[in-house]
């Protein structure tokens, strides 16, 4: 059986392995000219702190995978099972799987783009690889940047310029940071730590043009403010790439439209990871798509043809220099009890959203021990604490000493440490005593704590008998 996959980014490139895996011969067509990266630590490699090589994924191990990179899908021959490719080729398969994954989303802001179809010069968006690298270029011959966008990430570009020196100006549409994930009290808490990180905001402007000078650009406001900058960067979110599904005739929404089974209104096409629309959801989040990857897999190759896609609970992470933030479930509506604790000369809120006594949602800003301990509440959805307050003010929800709630030994096995990789303790524990390994802290990396306290708990306890 010939597997074509479309797409060589996070989930693309997780197909890939999981196939091979199962034994299924794949061949992985990536517009991009590098090799898988990880984009959630983009970030860290636009503020210095990591290197190229940090960001690099793992490929897929043993033979029958042929990657052909800088190589784009043009279009599909639905009839003649063909993808036709930018290099004039036409590659047939007896399955095909999209993962296109998604494109940045422009704003009607006059001057974002030169009419060749190129950004300014000193504009870039942040989105790929090659985006980060003229981000960094742009920032070296940089004091000064505006960042277009106050969600996830554009404070992730905020901070990764400011961890280079710069000052930065985020400036955002909207009343409050980060919309989808905190209410307006956690944003105010959100800002003022980015104040003391040398990141300001401006909430509920409206930016008309970017105009690009021979010294740097100028962003006109619709209050009629004039914003200089060295450097102006567009963080304004994606959107689903389903450009290649629409022109082959797939069924299309806000995604590719799949089903439980990841596969498309055609039954020899499915699509997993950012373009994907399931149950009416786009995520956007690397566990998911990594967790689709897994069910592709399974169904493509006939390994498991009945397994079915059950989308986990959301967890947002924001974890960079001087900022830590987990959001979960939901976490702004209004629907159910809250119990919030905020301090903002610390910069910590806390945020527990309580319906029939389970958390249906959790904002934890700020260091806070016990955000393990409500994101493990959150994932098992079982019982809450009688006194939710040490939830919030960082004690034990059960009167242990602080950092109980935390410890290796008291943590059950099925307890889910890895998010991005849904790997459990049990897993992590059976991995080390076999000298294995496992994906935690492949994604995100905000498991790597947690990770590294069961790996020393097990060679203190294990070691010693």
């Amino acid at each position: 059986m010939k597997v074509v996959v479309v797409g060589y980014g996070m989930a693309g490139a997780r197909l890939a392995d999981e196939l091979t895996a199962r034994g299924q011969a794949v061949t992985v067509l990536g517009a991009e000219s590098h090799r898988p990266y990880n984009r959630i630590q983009l970030a860290n490699l636009v503020a210095g702190t990591v290197g190229e090589a940090h960001v690099s994924l793992a490929e897929p191990a043993g033979r029958g995978v042929a990657v052909r990179l800088g190589t784009a899908a043009t279009s599909i021959d639905r009839t003649a099972r063909l993808v036709s490719t930018s290099d004039g080729d036409a590659v047939p398969y007896d399955r095909l799987v999209l993962a296109t994954g998604s494109r940045p989303l422009l704003p009607p802001v006059k001057g974002l783009v030169d009419d060749d179809g190129e950004y300014p010069d000193r504009l870039a968006v942040f989105r790929t690889l090659d985006d980060c690298r003229r981000i960094v270029s742009l920032a070296g011959r940089s004091r000064r940047a505006l960042v277009l966008g106050g969600g996830l990430l554009g404070l992730e570009a905020a901070r990764g310029l400011a961890g280079r020196g710069l000052a930065v100006t985020v400036l955002h549409a909207v009343g409050h940071l980060m919309e989808r994930q905190l209410d307006p009290t956690a944003s105010g808490v959100l800002e003022s730590t980015l104040d003391t990180l040398g990141i300001r905001v401006e909430l509920d402007v409206t930016t008309v043009a970017v105009e690009s000078r021979a010294d740097g650009v100028e962003a006109a406001l619709a209050d009629g403010r004039r914003l200089p900058a060295d450097m102006f960067v567009v963080a304004c979110g994606v959107r689903p790439e389903t450009a290649l599904a629409e022109a082959a005739g797939l069924a299309v929404e806000r995604g590719v439209l799949v089903n439980d089974r990841l596969r498309t209104s055609d039954p020899h096409i499915y699509a997993i990871g950012d373009c994907a629309q399931h149950a009416g959801v786009v995520s956007g989040l690397v566990a998911p798509a990594w967790n689709q990857a897994r069910v592709a897999a399974d169904v493509v190759s006939g390994r498991r043809p009945l397994a079915r896609y059950r989308p986990s609970l959301p967890v947002t992470r924001l974890k960079a220099a001087g900022i830590d933030l987990a959001t979960m479930g939901d976490s702004t509506h209004v629907n159910g009890q809250q119990v919030t604790y905020a301090d903002p000369a610390r910069g910590t809120y806390a945020k527990l959203v309580v319906r029939e006594n389970r958390l249906a949602g959790a904002i934890m800003l700020g260091d806070n021990p016990t955000v393990g301990a409500v994101i493990q509440l959150f994932d098992r959805g079982g019982p809450l604490p009688a006194d939710l307050r040490g939830l919030l003010l960082g004690r034990s929800p059960a009167g242990e000493p602080p950092g109980a709630e935390t410890s290796p030994a008291l943590i059950p096995d099925s307890a889910v440490v890895c998010q991005c990789n849904t790997v459990t303790k049990g897993e992590l524990v059976r991995s080390w005593r076999a000298g294995g390994r496992t994906r935690a802290t492949t994604g995100c990396g905000g498991c790597r704590d947690a990770v590294d306290g069961i790996v020393d708990w097990l060679c203190t306890v294990e070691g010693a008998s």
